[in-house]
């Protein structure tokens, strides 16, 4: 008798940001300590559900504005993604990664989504983020988009 294998789904919708400040001892990351049921004070990125209607880079630029005030950012598509594996529905997560410039002087205004953050040197940001695969989502930004500038064709144009 042949067996018939099965896909797994992949799915995705949402999206990730990791954002980048210079500071006169380098590019830091910006991480946020979640306050809610999931992941309750883990450190993270940001990330996202993608609207009706929304393309991924707008949503990108959405949950930037709704999770820490940050309204000027220069945008910018990793061609990195997280990805996660749900046992429990079968199924695979998978959201691209933006990276955003910001301003030095842009305050970070919380949501009630997070409790604290704080910019930390990469190195210090993959050590603290909470996710199997955020450290080599911030590795791969370290080496595309701090030790080198991005390539522009990455650059998102936003209106």
């Amino acid at each position: 008798m042949m067996k018939t294998n099965v896909e797994v789904p992949i799915r995705c919708t949402g999206i990730a940001v990791v954002l980048l400040k210079n500071t006169p001892s380098g590019h830091h990351v910006l991480l946020l300590k979640r306050a809610g049921s999931v992941l309750r004070d883990a450190w993270c990125y940001i990330g996202g559900g993608i609207e009706e209607g929304e393309l991924a880079w707008e949503a990108a630029l959405r949950e930037i504005r709704e999770e820490t005030g940050i309204t000027r950012v220069a945008l910018y598509t990793s061609n990195t993604f997280d990805q996660i594996y749900s046992a429990k529905e079968n199924y695979i997560y998978v959201a691209p990664v933006f990276v955003g410039y910001v301003d030095e002087t842009q305050d970070v205004i919380l949501n009630h989504e997070h409790s604290d953050y704080e910019w930390l040197p990469v190195n210090e940001a993959i050590e603290r983020a909470a996710l199997p695969g955020n450290d080599a989502v911030l590795a791969s930004i370290e080496k595309h988009f701090i030790k080198k500038t991005p390539a522009e064709w990455l650059r998102v144009d936003t209106p």
